[in-house]
């Protein structure tokens, strides 16, 4: 396998630590935004934000400007495993795919590399499944306490299956945004490298188109698997019973068309966007250049 197989993982895993913390508040916006206007959820039927600037004004007012980087933590323990396995596994396939068809660059298809993003991205988001779950609790505002406390209180209170609460969905969104995401980033890079060369400016570039891309293909599995894994389902008790939770991918994917319009698949989609972009460019950026530093 040759002594550089371990870069791409360390290399993904940093530079999806430090895209993170560059755009978290944008993900926040984005997920109240998917999170209100539910008629099946009687905590969040109020639309009590009109957009992503309104979001952040009024959750920076409200509740200050820390509750926007509510989440952070688990938002970065994610990145560590899920960025880690996600790229350490595309550029890792990717490889030995191209190796095995002729080797060099040569060697790759769009169909193979969509192939192993879809795969590297399900698998990651999968393993990573529990931390965005606290995550998006922790943006919504429902969790106060710290990480470890709210992982034992999870586990407590809703057992393993809270844990992997909309794991479906998730892996799904997943796979399809690395399956939209990477490739373009590479063929984009590909065909500019001959007038921009393997230069910061055709990193910036090829992330940026390939960011409109995922963002289109993701929002609704991301509306879905938000309102999925900010529901509860306690263990043996009977006080939850008033709160209609949805069943399921398909059922939330129904109820939402039904009760709010097709158009609701969408909310965050500008903030799903404005974030994407930014965090694929830091995340790219980063990446190119710690290829080269080390």
């Amino acid at each position: 396998m040759g002594d550089r197989d371990w870069r791409p993982f360390v290399y993904g895993g940093l530079a999806s630590i430090v895209a993170e913390f560059g755009t978290f508040p944008i993900d926040t916006t984005k997920t109240r935004l998917q999170i209100q206007g539910q008629k099946s959820d009687p905590r969040h039927v109020e639309l009590r934000y009109t957009g992503m600037v309104d979001c952040f004004v009024k959750t920076s007012q409200q509740e200050g400007v820390k509750a926007l980087y509510c989440g952070i933590w688990p938002a970065v323990l994610r990145q560590a495993t899920y960025g880690t396995i996600k790229f350490g596994t595309y550029y890792s396939l990717k490889k030995w795919f191209a190796n095995r068809r002729g080797g060099g660059g040569g060697g790759e298809s769009v169909t193979t590399d969509t192939l192993c993003a879809a795969l590297a991205g399900g698998l990651s988001s999968a393993i990573a499944n529990p931390t965005d779950v606290l995550k998006v609790r922790m943006q919504v505002g429902d969790e106060k306490r710290h990480l470890v406390r709210c992982f034992m209180e999870m586990y407590r209170v809703e057992g393993v299956r809270g844990l992997w609460r909309g794991v479906g969905p998730t892996s799904q969104r997943a796979a399809l945004i690395a399956a939209v995401e990477l490739p373009v980033y590479d063929g984009c890079k590909r065909r500019l490298t001959p007038t921009l060369g393997d230069s910061p400016v055709n990193h910036l570039a090829s992330s940026a188109l390939a960011s409109l891309g995922s963002a289109v293909a993701s929002t609704p599995l991301d509306v879905i698997r938000t309102r999925l894994m900010n529901q509860r389902k306690v263990k043996n008790d009977s006080s939850y019973s008033q709160v209609k939770i949805y069943k399921g991918t398909v059922d939330c994917l129904v109820q939402t068309i039904r009760n709010e319009g097709f158009l609701a698949l969408y909310k965050g989609f500008v903030p799903t966007w404005l974030r994407m972009g930014p965090w694929n460019i830091i995340f790219f950026v980063t990446y190119e250049q710690l290829k080269i530093m080390y």
